[in-house]
């Protein structure tokens, strides 16, 4: 079987551009399944490699440490699973960056409740897979054609992001 690999800055692109469009990604703690749990990344378009988070001191990713976050597009056409580190930012400058409306539905004391933590995910790698496969590919895979090598190409494996 022939292993081909897509272009990462392509894919790399079309990620972060993905993840600015969407709300949500799936975060969870490395070595606890259980700490699973939709989270709201803050992107800032100049920083590719952290994101942020706002979460309260009772969370259990206020015990900081290794994290993996998976992400799917809104219209399905990127999927990717990354790794990095959670720690607390104390950037104040960065926290009003990022504050809003929708970050303050959250605490009841607003921008200074008291069990807010905010946290920074120094990125680490990244798997990501582009899911627009293609009229060519869709055909194939309608057809029962094998379509291994056409995915392979889509398909970047441990970049750092």
């Amino acid at each position: 079987m022939k292993h081909a690999e897509g272009d990462p800055d392509q894919l790399k692109t079309k990620f972060w551009k993905a993840l600015a469009d969407s709300p949500f990604l799936f975060l969870q703690l490395d070595g606890d399944s259980s700490t699973a749990v939709p989270m709201s990344p803050q992107l800032d378009k100049d920083a590719n490699s952290s994101i942020w988070f706002f979460t309260h001191d009772h969370s259990d990713f206020a015990k900081l440490g290794s994290a993996t976050a998976t992400f799917e597009s809104k219209g399905h056409d990127i999927f990717a699973r990354f790794n990095g580190t959670l720690v607390k930012e104390h950037s104040r400058e960065r926290f009003d960056q990022f504050w809003s409306n929708f970050v303050e539905a959250w605490y009841e004391g607003g921008k200074n409740d008291p069990h807010i933590v905010f946290l920074r995910m120094d990125l680490g790698n990244a798997e990501i897979w582009d899911g627009d496969l293609g009229l060519l590919t869709t055909a194939k895979m309608a057809l029962g054609k094998t379509v291994i090598d056409d995915a392979q190409e889509q398909h970047v494996n441990k970049v750092d992001i």
